[in-house]
Order: C-alpha cells, then sequence, then structure tokens
C-alpha cells in the first residue's frame, strides 16, 4: 500500500502495476476508439452538406433528439446512425415484458441460462427494431431537403432504402458487439460507456465554440466564467442527488437454529431519490419530439401549426414533457420495485421495521416513503431537463390562452424579458446529456477503485469510497 500524498495520482500509478485491470482497462479504450472511428464513415447516397443544414433546423425533433445519443452520427448518417438506441429500447421492451409475460419472468429467475436467453431475444428485438428505424428514417431522408436547398438524398429510391437499412442495421449491430465486448472484457457498462463516449465526443468542439467567442468578443467574459460556474454547480448537485437515499431501518430478531443462535443484527433498506435514473427524461423527450418529427413528412397546414406549439421553449411542449418525467418516474419505479415484495421479504426472514407491524403496514409505509421519493427524483428531473431550455429558448409564455399576452407585455416592461427569449448561453452539458455523463463517469470509476480494493490498495480517496448510482 503506497503511501503518496496524492490519492488519485497514487492510484493511477496502481491501476498500471496491475495486469488485468490495465489490460480491461486499455481494452475498454480500444473499442471506444473504434465505436468513434466508425463515426465518420459515412452511407453512399447521401449529401452531407444538406444533411448538416437540416439537422441545425431540426434539432429539436426526433432526429435531434436521437444524433445526441449517437454521438452526431445521425447529422453526418454514418454507418452508425441509428447509434445503441434500438438496443436500448429493445433492453427496456423486454424488461417492461418480464413483469407481463410469465414466459419472460420465468426465465429470468433460471439463474444464468435464462438472462442468456433474454439476451439473445433482446438481439434479435434490436436487429428487427433497427430494420424499422433505418427504413423509416431513409424514407423521411428522401422527403426532406437541407433547408430549401438540394435534396438530402439527391437518387431517391429502393436502391438508396436497401443500402440504408443494411448499413445501418449492420453498424447497429456492431456496436451492440462492441458494448458487450466492453462489459465482458472491459471494465464498465459497455453500453453505457458507448453513449457516453458519443456524447462526450461533443464537449471538444463546444470548448472549441466557447473560446472563439471569447476571441470575437461575442460573449462576455464575465458570462463565460458565470457559465462555466453554473455548470460546476449542476454536475455537483446531480453527483449529490444521484447518491442521494433514504435508509428504511430493519431489525431482524434472534433465531434459534440447533445450539447456534442468529440474527439480532440491525440493516436498512436503502430506496433511491432517483430510482428511474435517466429513463424517464428519455421516454417524455422521445414523445415529445415525436409529433415535431411529423411535421417532416406531413406538410399540411395544421400539422405544421400543431408542431410549431411542441418546439422547445413553448407552453404546450413545456406542460408535455413536465407530465411526462413525472409520469414516466412514477410508471417506472412501480415497474422494478415491489413494496409487497420487499415487505413479505423481510418478514420471512425474521424482520420488521421498528414501529410498523411485518406484513401489510410494512408494504404500506415503504410505499408512502417511496411515493415521496418518487416525487421529489421527478422534481428534480423536470429541472435539470429544463434548466438548458430555459438558458438557451426561454418559456415563450405569449401562446399561453387568455393571460399569456398580458403576461409577456408584463415581463418586457420589468425587464424581466430574458425569462422568454433565453440568456443566450448554451449549456453544453444539459438535461439528459448531463444525467448521462455524471452517472456513467461514477459508476465507472466505481468499478475501478473496487478492483483496486479487491487486489488490497487503496481507493481514489484518502477517506471512505466513491459510490456509483447503485453503490
Amino acid at each position: 500500500m503506497s503511501t503518496n500524498v496524492n490519492p488519485i495520482v497514487d492510484s493511477i500509478k496502481n491501476i498500471a502495476n496491475i495486469p488485468d485491470l490495465r489490460n480491461r482497462i486499455l481494452f475498454m479504450l480500444l473499442m471506444l476508439a473504434v465505436y468513434r472511428v466508425g463515426s465518420w464513415i459515412p452511407t453512399p447516397g447521401v449529401d452531407t452538406v444538406a444533411l448538416e443544414q437540416l439537422f441545425a433546423q431540426q434539432a429539436n425533433t426526433i432526429f435531434g433528439f436521437l444524433n445526441m445519443f449517437s454521438g452526431g452520427n445521425l447529422s453526418r448518417l454514418s454507418i452508425f446512425a441509428l447509434g445503441i438506441t434500438p438496443y436500448i429500447t429493445a433492453s427496456i421492451i423486454l424488461q417492461l415484458l418480464t413483469v407481463v409475460w410469465p414466459y419472460l419472468e420465468r426465465l429470468s429467475k433460471e439463474g444464468e441460462l435464462g438472462r442468456k436467453k433474454i439476451t439473445q431475444y433482446t438481439r434479435y428485438l434490436t436487429v428487427g427494431l433497427s430494420l424499422v428505424q433505418s427504413l423509416a428514417t431513409a424514407v423521411a431522408l428522401e422527403r426532406t431537403s437541407g433547408g430549401g436547398g438540394p435534396p438530402v438524398v439527391p437518387h431517391p429510391g429502393w436502391a438508396f432504402r436497401f443500402i440504408t437499412v443494411i448499413t445501418l442495421t449492420t453498424g447497429t449491430a456492431f456496436i451492440m458487439w462492441i458494448g458487450e465486448q466492453i462489459t465482458e472484457r472491459g471494465i464498465g457498462n459497455g453500453i453505457s460507456l458507448i453513449i457516453f463516449a458519443g456524447i462526450v465526443a461533443g464537449l471538444l468542439p463546444a470548448v472549441g465554440s466557447l473560446m472563439q467567442s471569447l476571441q470575437t468578443r461575442s460573449m462576455n467574459p464575465i458570462t463565460i466564467i458565470l457559465l462555466i460556474l453554473m455548470m460546476v454547480a449542476v454536475v455537483a448537485a446531480v453527483v449529490f442527488v444521484e447518491r442521494g437515499q433514504r435508509r428504511i431501518p430493519v431489525q431482524y430478531a434472534k433465531r434459534v437454529v440447533g445450539r447456534k443462535m442468529y440474527g439480532g443484527q440491525s440493516t436498512h433498506l436503502p430506496l433511491r431519490v432517483n430510482s428511474g435514473g435517466v429513463i424517464p427524461v428519455i421516454f417524455a423527450a422521445s414523445i415529445v419530439a415525436f409529433p415535431s418529427t411529423l411535421g417532416l413528412v406531413f406538410q399540411q397546414p395544421w400539422v405544421q401549426s400543431f408542431t410549431q406549439q411542441l418546439q422547445q421553449g413553448y407552453p404546450l411542449y413545456n406542460l408535455f414533457y413536465i407530465t411526462g418525467i413525472i409520469f414516466f418516474c412514477f410508471f417506472y419505479v412501480a415497474i422494478i420495485f415491489n413494496p409487497d415484495e420487499v415487505a413479505d421479504n423481510i418478514r420471512k426472514y425474521g424482520g420488521f421495521i421498528p414501529g410498523i407491524r411485518p406484513g401489510k403496514r410494512t408494504s404500506e409505509h415503504i410505499d408512502r416513503i417511496l411515493t415521496r421519493l418518487t416525487f421529489a427524483g421527478a422534481i428534480y428531473l423536470v429541472g435539470v431537463a429544463l434548466l438548458p431550455e430555459f438558458l438557451i429558448t426561454g418559456f415563450k409564455v405569449q401562446p399561453i390562452p387568455l393571460v399569456g399576452p398580458t403576461l409577456d407585455n408584463f415581463l418586457n416592461r420589468v425587464n424581466l424579458d430574458f425569462i422568454t427569449t433565453g440568456m443566450g448561453l448554451t449549456f453544453y452539458f444539459g438535461g439528459t446529456s448531463l444525467l448521462i455523463v455524471v452517472g456513467v463517469a461514477m459508476d465507472t470509476v466505481q468499478q475501478v477503485e473496487s478492483q483496486l480494493i479487491m487486489r488490497h490498495y487503496d481507493g481514489f480517496l484518502k477517506k471512505g469510497r466513491i459510490r456509483g448510482r447503485r453503490g
């Protein structure tokens, strides 16, 4: 055990001295490098200039949403344009079906063999979803043009659709394989790290844009400093809440088995503040962005008028977005956590919550606490998701029925018009991407530290350990 005064430097040296851990990290970095190289290989038959113009205008549609998770692959229509999104969707569908389909429920309880079978079904469903999404992407691109300029697809037809479907589906299958290899032979969760790499890849251009704004004096240096401080504060708040949990004390009674006495210990049941993670935000953003995508295909006036109200910053968009996040927070927690089952397991092993009767009363107590925590977590997710939109576009109040115009005039009169127009800032780590980046970084560092401690080395901190979201 080293005595280096800097525990982080000491831990990095220890990583280099452990062959297995060093090889796992190098393998992870190599696979992520392969993924980033493939991100720049274009799909044949697309005018990339017109495509960039299209995505500059459609950043708030489902294309812009998927483009963030693919690390910009979709805006270039690279061979990895669909990213890992079909695999995530397939995993969520299988997870939800496990609750309602007895066959999958039995498989999930059969140990390693059952999990392998579910993983195989997830792969098949991923390929099926990729076929559908790639065909829909090809058809949508054929019907659009880059900002009124040249068409995105110069030579549309079934030949282009066939090549696009084969290319994008194969790319998604290869990304899925990379993710599984990282999980098995590297360090951390492979799928999460692929999303992490795609989001972080956009950080360097963002920093370059920030420096350019400083050089051209288009942004005040004080504003840049305030922006950086705000980013640090939000990241710290996300780390604090993601690690936050409510610990319910559980007391186990003493049991006599033969000549030995067991139990008599006191433990706790941890309930996380944000049990749903980033999934509620992803679901809500996907649903809200879908109607805007229809405006790319259907050019009818009423469709365009409706999609206009679902642009970022508009009241209808914010209403649906907030409602969707809160709903999916409660929905997802209800799927993954069953208070009745937890209370029954506590009672089976002779445990009880002090002051609460075992059985139904315990279940009601856990459910009441979980409901409050889930609501607090939903409000936290709403705040994190809407903060970047407020900084960029503001909240448009004029379309609000009856009181909208009056409220807009009042805000302009009292010099609070930044509420409706935004602050002209670009929040580079915003909303969903912020939660993913921070959460994946915490989990990966925790796994590296666990490997160090398992081999009798110190962790990254002098006192205590780094905890991930599940730690």
